[in-house]
């Protein structure tokens, strides 16, 4: 009873608080381990939304603990004026384990892609002149929410009321070749795209398109960004998704599961490019934090050097998608599509998804509905067989009930 008021209570003061910016189911999580979390009133629920593919190493990863123990009784917090000792760890791990050559730190995704955004136009400026400043990106695209990125994503519905948006972006159709080329002006010095499109729905492109991609942008002498926000760090199966295609952008957005649950974004970028970025160019004064930075140490340290944990994520993408699959012979007429890669898989259905999702929640597994109608799965890249069966058999009773 003592638990049901305190869940009340907060609820409560969330709604008498809080900018109304989020349609929050009514739980109140306080735990969490593996890919279990419990509410106020000690329910049990498995997590298959994690953070939205934040913690890729599960809640409370034991390494990631304690890094973060560690580095909060030594030092918390110093201006980048300073050399910060774990930062410099991070941009290593980084640089050595990808395309890249140099790094810049944040906070978020949004700052992620605003920061590759000035370093794409700097650069275009410093080599070609002002007039080159457009950037190409896809509709039902997703960037973040500040206005450079809201304004470089390609869907209607996150932009309304907001206008008028920033000049310099022109959009396309996703997973086309053909447009994309006849968008290409003198004006434009960059095309960005996700990998797979995220929010979108879990849209994956054909094999071929990143590499016709690449191909363009080596021809027409422009850079290409990739958003890896969710799709990077371990989520495909791969550390970046980039290397299932066979590429390697000019500059890539990273956050999310960056920091295995602790805040943090980042760009990394090849040494032609992250040139255009001088002293004073950009800046912030959260970006790289030591404390940020030693969590981002351990998970990545722990991608790396655990090889069970990228194995797991292609093992048990093949596990879920194989459930899911079967319930979609099941349920013909409510499963439209299954598609995704690793651990990154959306299941896009007839009906709305949000009464799924609740009834899920109901029956202690927690899911994530995009784009109205596709569910999403983003767990842990630890997630076990055991966890998946119960998931399907969750599913499976709730579209009995539909």
């Amino acid at each position: 009873m003592l638990y049901f008021y305190v869940e009340k209570r907060i609820i409560g003061d969330s709604r008498r608080y809080l900018i109304n910016t989020y349609n929050r189911a009514p739980i109140v999580l306080i735990k969490g381990r593996g890919a279990r979390v419990w509410n106020s009133e000690g329910k049990e629920f498995l997590d298959f939304v994690g953070g939205i593919a934040v913690n890729c190493l599960g809640h409370c990863h034991p390494r990631v603990v304690v890094a973060i123990q560690k580095q909060a009784q030594r030092l918390l917090h110093v201006s980048n004026l300073y050399y910060i000792e774990p930062q410099v760890r991070l941009a290593r791990l980084l640089v050595e384990n990808s395309f890249a050559d140099r790094a810049f730190f944040c906070n978020s995704g949004a700052e992620a892609v605003e920061a590759a955004i000035k370093l794409a136009r700097k650069y275009a400026n410093d080599h070609y002149g002002p007039e080159r400043y457009e950037i190409i990106t896809a509709y039902n695209s997703f960037h973040g929410r500040t206005m450079g990125a809201l304004s470089a994503t390609g869907q209607e519905r996150f932009k309304k009321g907001f206008e008028p948006l920033l000049q310099g972006f022109r959009h396309v159709p996703f997973n086309d070749i053909d447009a994309l080329r006849e968008a290409i002006t003198a004006k434009t010095c960059a095309v960005m795209l996700e990998p797979i499109q995220g929010e979108a729905g879990v849209r994956v492109p054909s094999d071929d398109y990143l590499r016709d991609v690449r191909q363009l942008c080596d021809e027409k002498g422009i850079l290409l960004i990739l958003d890896e926000v969710q799709t990077g760090m371990g989520r495909t199966g791969r550390l970046f998704a980039y290397e299932h295609f066979g590429i390697e952008p000019d500059i890539i957005c990273l956050a999310k599961g960056l920091g295995g649950g602790v805040a943090i974004g980042a760009i990394l970028a090849r040494e032609k490019v992250a040139e255009s970025f001088q002293h004073g160019s950009h800046a912030s004064t959260f970006g790289g934090n030591p404390l940020a930075c030693a969590a981002a140490v351990a998970t990545i340290e722990t991608l790396i050097e655990d090889g069970f944990i990228l194995d797991n994520c292609n093992r048990m993408s093949e596990y879920l998608m194989e459930g899911l699959r079967r319930i979609k012979r099941e349920f013909p007429s409510i499963v439209a599509d299954i598609r995704g890669k690793g651990l990154l898989i959306g299941m896009e259905i007839t009906k709305n998804g949000g009464p799924i999702v609740e009834r899920c929640a109901e029956r202690g597994v927690l899911i994530n509905c995009t784009g109205g109608n596709v569910l999403r799965f983003t767990p842990p890249l630890t997630i076990t067989e055991r966890e998946i069966d119960r998931l399907i058999e969750v599913l499976e009773n709730v579209f009995e009930r539909v």
